[in-house]
């Protein structure tokens, strides 16, 4: 037998190849950025079709997985990070809930692999079944338990890039769906006609992506308006290791009061300072009390009626029996005192982190305790724009929920989106740079502006087309303010009023044209029948 024959023959080949195209896939995501790695899903496309056995579901379902686990991997490992913060406690869990992240989230590609050849059709059409499989299983990843919808395919274009402007029509799961077929067309090169044809329609698909996003972008409105409201974000550069030291308390005050207080370089100061979540370690209730030295400090920082906007966690009920929240204060500075003008809870937690699913069962179990896990968050309701001043509201996202597509409709009145975000928590790693790029997707479907701060970068201002404003940016590690004129809205988006519409109309497409060709497939098998 020679090398060739040997190697085709064996099933360690294609499970290697698996998970090189799940890998490749990943590497295209920014900050990486190498958008070649698109064609991993070619590969993962051929490689379902080139199953030739007895059992053609489970190593369908093999493969996908494969390829879920090396995508997942690479795209998620630096949740690590987070375990290490308290080392002492936690850090043996690290390898664990990094493997146990990816495995879990592979599971959505596996299942698309399944669903995939439980319907293959016949000949080109097969990129469609292909694409429409597994954008179906990422609309489901990204919903269940409460879901995780990092990374998804349609989000691999950097935001603010021209494919990426597509997700103001379609969303990103639209831009998924698209972006699967484009990348998948490679693999029926070989299926004749009908496969050139489909090369041919994907290199036509991704021209428009490029020509599309580029006349969006030419036609976007000027960046700022003359009578734009004027920002300051906070980044204080402090480590999530610091906010477990009480001793580092007043430090970490002074910082953020310090920096808000920064001189202005042109003659008006900001009408609105932006701090991220988790700026202060301690309860928002407790700092903010009246007659606090911290009250006073963060007073004494602020010009006559400026707004702050502060992320941190505060409770209701009784001492006894308190419910948390985590969530964004809108305050005022009045003459005389700060005044509360706006409280927005986070209404879609992470689970393990902010909530525990089963948490009867878990903490029945002794898994609660073992992992030193609290009792968690209280779920605020659906996201809502939050008025922090007469004609200004602004709508916010905390951290986890600038994933998600379409959790907050954009509201015509609506001026900003507001994403604070703990990234420390992941330190130096790709995490915060991705969570950057997959925020900024909100911006672009929402066609709003959006103003992100997190505590050690990467905190920006991003415009209604998804792009960070030249010179309105600090980086992991970096600590200072932005001072930037608040970008202006773009137009009305299509993606803000269909919501999953899009995906759902792609599917059903798919499903039609998946039927048509097996139907046209039967009847040719029978006139074939007919003839012999």
């Amino acid at each position: 037998m020679n090398l060739r024959a040997l190697t085709a023959a064996s099933p360690w080949r294609d499970r290697g190849l698996a998970l090189a195209s799940g890998l490749a896939a990943a590497l295209a995501h920014p900050p990486f950025g190498i958008l070649p790695g698109l064609l991993g899903y070619a590969l993962l496309l051929w490689l379902l079709d080139a199953i030739d056995g007895p059992r053609p579901l489970r190593s369908a379902f093999l493969r996908g997985w494969l390829a879920g686990l090396a995508y997942f991997g690479l795209g998620t490992w630096w949740i690590g990070e987070a375990f290490m913060v308290d080392a002492a406690n936690q850090g043996w869990m690290a390898p664990f809930a990094v493997t146990a992240m990816a495995a879990g989230l592979a599971l959505f590609w596996g299942l698309a692999a399944v669903l995939y050849r439980r319907l293959r059709p016949a000949g080109a059409v097969r990129v469609l079944a292909f694409a429409a499989a597994l954008s179906a299983l990422e609309w489901v990843r990204g919903h269940v338990l409460t879901g995780f919808p990092w990374n998804l395919p349609g989000e691999t274009w950097k935001a603010g890039s021209a494919p990426s402007q597509a997700a103001a029509l379609v969303g990103a799961y639209g831009l998924t769906f698209i972006t699967l077929a484009i990348a998948a067309a490679p693999a029926v090169w070989r299926q004749g006609r009908s496969g050139r044809i489909a090369v041919g329609a994907a290199g036509l698909a991704l021209a428009g992506l490029y020509a599309g996003g580029a006349l969006a972008l030419k036609a976007a409105p000027h960046p700022t308006a003359p009578d734009a409201p004027l920002v300051r974000i906070v980044q204080a550069n402090v480590q999530q290791s610091a906010k477990w030291d009480a001793a580092s308390f007043q430090a970490i005050v002074n910082d953020y009061v310090s920096l808000t207080a920064q001189p202005y370089a042109g003659d008006k100061p900001a009408d609105i300072v932006v701090w991220p979540e988790g700026a202060l370690p301690a309860a928002i209730n407790d700092y903010l009390a009246p007659g606090t030295w911290v009250r006073q400090a963060i007073m004494d920082a602020l010009r006559p009626g400026q707004l702050l906007l502060i992320g941190g966690y505060r409770y209701e009920g009784s001492a006894q029996a308190p419910v948390y929240y985590n969530s964004l204060v809108a305050l005022r500075r009045e003459p005389g005192d700060l005044v509360m003008v706006g409280v927005y809870d986070k209404h879609r937690l992470v689970p393990f982190g902010e909530y525990l699913p089963a948490d009867g069962l878990l903490t029945a179990i002794g898994f609660k305790s073992m992992a030193h896990l609290g009792d968690g968050f209280a779920t605020g309701p659906r996201p809502g724009p939050l008025t922090v001043a007469p004609g200004l509201k602004v709508q916010p996202l905390i951290c986890y929920e600038s994933l998600f597509p379409g959790l907050a409709r954009s509201d015509p009145d609506a001026r900003a989106l507001v994403n604070v975000s703990n990234d420390a928590w992941f330190g130096v790693t790709s995490g915060p740079l991705q969570h950057l790029n997959l925020a900024s997707y909100r911006a672009i479907e929402a066609g709003r502006p959006m103003i992100r701060a997190t505590p050690t970068g990467v905190s920006a201002m991003v415009d209604a087309q998804g792009r960070v404003v030249a010179g309105q940016r600090l980086d992991l590690g970096a600590r200072g303010v932005i001072d930037a004129p608040l970008p202006a809205v773009g137009r009305a988006t299509p993606a803000s009023g269909l919501g999953d519409w899009p995906l759902v109309i792609l599917l059903l497409a798919s499903v039609a044209a998946c039927i048509a060709t097996s139907r046209i497939a039967g009847h040719k098998f029978a006139a074939m029948k007919d003839m012999g």
